[in-house]
């Protein structure tokens, strides 16, 4: 599969943050999270493996008991139902591939 950066528009999934799924296969997913200063990613768990690079920005990502200040460059995985949640420092960009695939991000044209 090929997918152009303009083939999917960004979805807002939480005040602040929005997603544009990039591309997907059988049993993974690469999404592109869009994040305003000051927003709020609640704690949360699923099934799902995630990893995840940051772009740009700065964020505080809580994964489990450990507490993390994530500067662009800097990469992460969540195990799949480890609760994990996020606090956008300031505008930022991720990178995030889900394994297996998420069906419900998957974007239909």
């Amino acid at each position: 599969m090929f997918c152009k950066h303009s083939e999917n528009d960004p979805v807002e999934v939480l005040p602040g943050i929005r997603m544009r799924t990039t591309v997907h296969g059988n049993s993974t997913l690469m999404t592109e999270f869009v994040m305003k200063k000051g927003s709020i990613l609640p704690e949360h768990d699923h099934v799902y493996e995630q990893t995840g690079y940051l772009i740009s920005g700065c964020i505080r990502l809580c994964i489990g008991d450990e507490e993390f200040k994530v500067n662009a460059g800097d990469s992460w995985n969540i195990p799949g139902n480890v609760p994990h949640s996020a606090r956008i420092i300031e505008d930022s960009v991720a990178i995030e591939i889900f394994s297996p695939c998420r069906d419900e991000y998957i974007q239909k044209k």
